[in-house]
């Protein structure tokens, strides 16, 4: 596992501000609708790639992983990330490096309550752009915050 690599981190272009959006959110259900559609191309884009699908929204005390996996040897915690747009950025700039030490401690949880730990854990991201009209984009991130 390569230890060096932290999450992707927004950036801007020289020149460039951010500003911030008037847009409003969608509702609540609209957005757990993206979601779920996101979790359901990235469930089947891991699998076409080899990797065995152990549980999807896993929960505990301390949070959701979205889809925990095998590769190999490997567990892998994915989570994924939705977006209809990039106002925001790119749907895995949305993983800080605090969200990827989170899912380092649901990991952990996970593997603690499933018994006999996998000799390799990794934390993943799929991230998602579904914009409307448009076929989605995804981009696999392996490895995050080490």
């Amino acid at each position: 596992m390569d230890t060096t690599r932290t999450p992707p981190a927004a950036t801007t272009s020289p020149g460039e501000h951010p500003v911030p959006s008037t847009r409003r959110r969608p509702p609540a259900g609209r957005r757990a609708g993206l979601g779920r559609y996101g979790e359901d191309l990235a469930e089947r884009y891991l699998r076409e790639r080899g990797l065995e699908i152990l549980e999807r929204n896993w929960r505990c005390e301390h949070g959701e992983i979205d889809i925990v996996a095998r590769d190999g040897d490997c567990l892998v915690v994915c989570e994924v990330k939705t977006r209809s747009g990039t106002s925001f950025g790119e749907p895995v700039e949305a993983v800080t490096v605090t969200k990827a030490l989170r899912l380092r401690r649901l990991a952990a949880a996970y593997v603690r309550a499933h018994g006999p730990h996998p000799p390799v854990v990794r934390i993943d991201v799929v991230g998602v752009l579904a914009r409307p009209g448009e076929p989605p984009r995804l981009r696999h991130v392996r490895g995050v915050g080490g």
